[in-house]
């Protein structure tokens, strides 16, 4: 089916630079977008509707005065405890994000609303099972959360992932998990995925809204530095061995009875002020640099990859 024409607009790369709590604000969103990639962030990283409107308002204003800017995307957090959806689906409807990315629940409860501007809505999902359901809501795209993604990630390889989705969907796939460098944008074109989807490669962009304690450590970690756990949100993500111990978990024995509750987005963020995420790409994160300059390496990256030649067997 390929991407729509909407979304290629201005695209340097076939990436989005993902939605990541308490990291993406807008000043990256309109770096992200004028470097040629989807810049997008999570709707509760604006403390208030009142201050996501005037996010909104900004990225809006910034990204018309930019000539060849790739669009942007708003990320809505539709989990049914979410108390502060309708308010940010207000917001949407005002400011109208060509791009509306679902997260934690059913794309259900705003598809309609963004189909209504001619919006489109891509659903976060982390299992095949989940992939199915989005699908059959009138969702125009998938974003397939692998395993290794930072966040609330998933447990299937994306190799899989792309595979057995592709056996009942035919419209776009953004992939992500641990996608840091452009030789695996490449690899997931590759698989099948019109897009690839990068957080952690973002994360120490100066840009970033990121607490400067948790861009040095993202700098300086490597893949060992990674645990998966449930016991921080309720909701398996991959989190930094450092902060946990810092905040004074043991990795080695964390909590995993939590039960997810995201009904106050603001007491959500406390559990994540001083826990901190990262995929399992953090490895290729090796400085902190604005977003323009990561780009530019991604972009020479997959031009490269795409250069490879294919395999020659000898006779």
């Amino acid at each position: 089916m390929g991407l729509q024409a909407n979304l290629s607009r201005g695209l340097q790369l076939p990436a989005i630079s993902a939605p990541m709590f308490l990291v993406s604000g807008p000043e990256m969103v309109i770096a992200a977008c004028r470097a040629g990639v989807i810049g997008s962030f999570p709707s509760p990283n604006a403390r208030t509707p009142e201050i996501l409107h005037q996010w909104m308002a900004q990225i809006v204003a910034e990204l018309a005065a930019s000539e060849n800017a790739a669009c942007w995307a708003a990320n809505l957090m539709v989990h049914p405890s979410n108390d502060r959806l309708p308010a940010d689906l207000e917001c949407v409807l005002q400011h109208k994000p060509p791009l509306v990315i679902t997260a934690l629940g059913s794309p259900a409860r705003v598809v309609d609303a963004v189909h209504s501007y001619g919006g489109l809505v891509f659903a976060d999902v982390n299992s095949v099972g989940f992939a199915r359901k989005a699908a059959a809501t009138g969702v125009d795209g998938l974003v397939l959360v692998a395993s290794g993604a930072g966040g609330h990630t998933g447990l299937t390889a994306g190799f899989a992932f792309v595979e057995e989705v592709r056996q009942f969907w035919d419209g776009p796939i953004a992939l992500g998990g641990a996608i840091s460098s452009g030789r695996a944008i490449r690899a997931a074109e590759t698989l099948g995925a019109e897009l690839a989807y990068l957080g952690t490669a973002f994360i120490a962009c100066e840009e970033s809204i990121a607490d400067p304690a948790y861009k040095d450590m993202v700098v300086g970690a490597n893949v060992e530095d990674i645990l998966p756990s449930k016991g921080i949100t309720g909701v398996t993500a991959n989190w930094l061995r450092k902060s946990l111990i810092a905040a004074g978990y043991d990795p080695a024995n964390m909590p995993e009875d939590k039960k997810p509750n995201f009904e106050n987005t603001q007491d959500n963020s406390k559990a994540w002020k001083n826990v901190w995420s990262a995929g399992q790409g953090v490895g290729a994160v090796t400085a902190i640099e604005p977003v323009a300059q990561i780009v530019a390496r991604l972009k020479a990256e997959y031009d490269f990859a795409c250069k490879l030649p294919r395999f020659d067997m000898k006779e």
